[in-house]
């Protein structure tokens, strides 16, 4: 499959999303410098979320709609006011995708609500991603499926069957180019809660590509996603964590997505197949292996002995496995000191 121009999976290099989600803080100026960021670190696809405070929740500061988890990065907030400040205005959204045509990245976004997708089908985006938390909503799915875009859905939180009810509504309601992301939903997450052995068993169980939405710190786990096959990721990203802002404190800064761009590229390229023996590119390598040969100079029917017979490099010889064998017999002629042991030196 490919997203615009891209094309995803096992014979591509990984698909990288930088996404901004709320670290714009506000700034559609700073908005733009994320876009021109990741354009110089060599991702493929930025992204973006779409939505309003009034989409999202309730404008309601008490109860379960205030944030009181004293571990939680947004404590003393309420929902409608994160929301609030984390929202990217929809009038940004032109600007910013035409930011990013220029650097040829991919621009979409992720909505959550039919005015949402409404919008984004305005703007004529490419692809659409559900995000974790509306995996369980499968009446967006359906609405998002039926646009015939290619759809990207993060499984962190679901279960087994919540990740089959979401792929059977998305299937069913047209959608033929499908993505899973692996994902852990908390912020930011670790390596241990990773569990990236999961994205073979996701390819095996619903037959799509399947890649990792990586919220530790770092990029090593996106590295170990690519290695167990996965062909995307996506990571938040900012120009500066200590600018703050609702997700900066998970999220990767420029020279770290360069990174990620370039080891999930070795990582990927490392993959390679099955093989055994030496590659094409090892072959000149050969000679620097060890080998037999003759550490004296010795006379026509001299017995080989540890004294006169040696396991050394270069490797022109006879293999070192021969070595016990030849041991005790004797050489056919004279053999100069540094002669390549060969069985046509051996006497009769």
């Amino acid at each position: 499959m490919q997203i615009a121009d891209f094309p995803i999976g096992p014979h591509s290099r990984p698909f990288i999303i930088a996404e901004m989600s709320g670290n714009h803080n506000q700034s559609l100026e700073r908005a733009l410098a994320i876009v021109d960021a990741a354009g110089e670190a060599g991702v493929q696809a930025l992204k973006l979320q779409t939505y309003t405070a009034d989409t999202m929740t309730l404008a309601v500061d008490d109860g379960e709609f205030f944030i009181s988890d004293e571990q939680s990065l947004w404590k003393g907030n309420s929902l409608h006011a994160l929301y609030q400040q984390a929202h990217t205005p929809w009038e940004w959204h032109a600007p910013i995708f035409a930011r990013a045509k220029e650097w040829g990245m991919v621009c979409f976004s992720t909505p959550f609500d039919d005015s949402a997708v409404d919008f984004l089908e305005s703007l004529d985006v490419p692809a659409y991603k559900i995000a974790s938390f509306e995996l369980v909503h499968l009446p967006l799915i359906r609405r998002v499926a039926a646009t015939g875009k290619p759809l990207i859905m993060s499984t962190g939180m679901a279960t087994l069957a919540e990740i089959d009810d979401a792929v059977r509504a998305a299937r069913e309601a047209g959608c033929r180019d499908l993505i899973l992301l692996k994902c852990t939903s908390t912020y930011p997450a670790t390596p241990e809660n990773s569990n990236v052995l999961t994205i073979p068993h996701l390819r095996a169980m619903f037959g799509c590509e399947i890649g990792l939405s990586d919220h530790t710190m770092g990029v090593g786990a996106s590295v170990a996603a690519v290695a167990h096959g996965a062909s995307v990721i996506e990571k938040h990203f900012t120009l500066s964590r200590a600018d703050g802002g609702v997700d900066s404190s998970f999220s990767l800064e420029p020279a770290e997505l360069a990174a990620l761009v370039l080891e999930t590229e070795r990582a990927w390229q490392s993959l390679g197949q099955v093989a055994y023996g030496p590659g094409e590119a090892e072959r000149k390598s050969l000679v620097f292996r060890r080998s037999v040969y003759v550490a004296q100079d010795i006379a026509a029917g001299t017995v080989l002995t540890a004294d006169n017979l040696r396991c050394v490099r270069p490797g022109l010889g006879l293999p070192p496995k021969y070595y016990d064998l030849l041991l005790g017999r004797r050489v056919g002629r004279d053999v100069a000191k540094g002669t390549p042991m060969s069985w046509d030196l051996l006497g009769q």
